[in-house]
């Protein structure tokens, strides 16, 4: 118990001082860190670990990715050239992961008889998902130059919170199970619970931050928290598929853990499951949601 204390504390410590400097280099170089240790955690788990060409290609494109989206307005000297570059840099993305992922085809030519093809496109799978899912992160804040920070709490909220609420909630009524095979400790009861507590979550956040410490409010009305809630509700759903997959891979390949970074609580990729998948979700969602004029 004091190791898995000791570990979620350091953890806690490195991702408020992430949000503390979230309009420096910290962000995306934080981010980056994530992405490079999680890709090296999902290759290992299919013995590509030792190939060190295709680690480096992973973590190319791995640390390019939040560099390209950390730019905001005020970095660029107008908003105009911003525009432009927001516009160009998906292109920029493409041609760097065409790069990347050609090289690990060249490498599985060149070693085609110790690396089977399965091993390769979970690889490939892996160096394209991964990074673009939790530069995300970077996406959030700086692509909402006003509530950025407070979105990308919420956004980590509605992968975790919906875990914990999931987890009470079963505990106190959960009877039936809701994929006995993959996660045993799941239940329909803490599913459902674990929605609900997370719509409660998004709605209370919102309303303390834009009534006691936005300086900018968002718009406040009965659609704006009913596009809080759902919101919460989607990411909940999200992060519930995101979390049952992961076990899944980890149930098929025969791991515990994907890692041991995080003593007690296993491997990052233990710990940001649900957040590849609930992250884009809700960067989606609130970008619809503005350009309606939601929030």
């Amino acid at each position: 118990m004091a190791t898995r204390l000791i570990s979620a504390a350091v953890g806690i410590v490195i991702m408020v001082s992430m949000l503390i400097l979230h309009k420096t280099f910290v962000l995306p170089f934080v981010t980056a860190g994530i992405i490079v240790i999680m890709l090296y955690e999902l290759l290992r788990a299919v013995k590509l670990e030792k190939s060190i060409a295709i680690l480096v290609a992973a973590f190319t494109y791995g640390i390019t990715v939040p560099f390209i989206y950390s730019p905001r307005y005020s970095m660029i000297s107008s908003p105009l050239t911003f525009a432009e570059y927001r516009e160009n840099r998906g292109i920029i993305l493409f041609l760097i992961a065409l790069v990347c992922c050609f090289g690990v085809f060249v490498i599985w030519l060149n070693q085609h008889k110790k690396i089977r093809y399965e091993q390769i496109f979970f690889a490939i799978a892996a160096i394209i998902l991964v990074p673009n899912a939790m530069s995300t992160m970077v996406r959030i804040d700086r692509d909402n130059p006003n509530h950025g920070v407070f979105f990308l709490v919420l956004g980590l909220c509605g992968a975790w919170i919906a875990d914990s609420g999931a987890y009470f909630t079963g505990v106190a009524i959960g009877k039936h199970k809701l994929c006995p095979e993959i996660s045993p400790k799941k239940t329909i009861e803490g599913f459902i619970g674990g929605i609900i507590s997370t719509a409660v979550v998004f709605v209370a956040c919102f309303a303390v931050y834009n009534n006691m410490i936005a300086n900018n409010p968002m718009k406040e009305a009965i659609g704006s928290y009913i596009a809080v809630a759902v919101t919460g509700m989607f990411c909940a759903v999200i992060g519930t598929v995101g979390d049952l997959t992961a076990s899944m891979i980890k149930r098929q390949i025969g791991f515990k853990d994907y890692g041991k970074i995080m003593p007690g609580h296993g491997g990052l990729m233990d710990r940001f499951d649900s957040v590849l998948f609930v992250l884009p979700t809700f960067y989606c969602l609130i970008t619809i949601a503005n350009n309606l004029n939601i929030l």
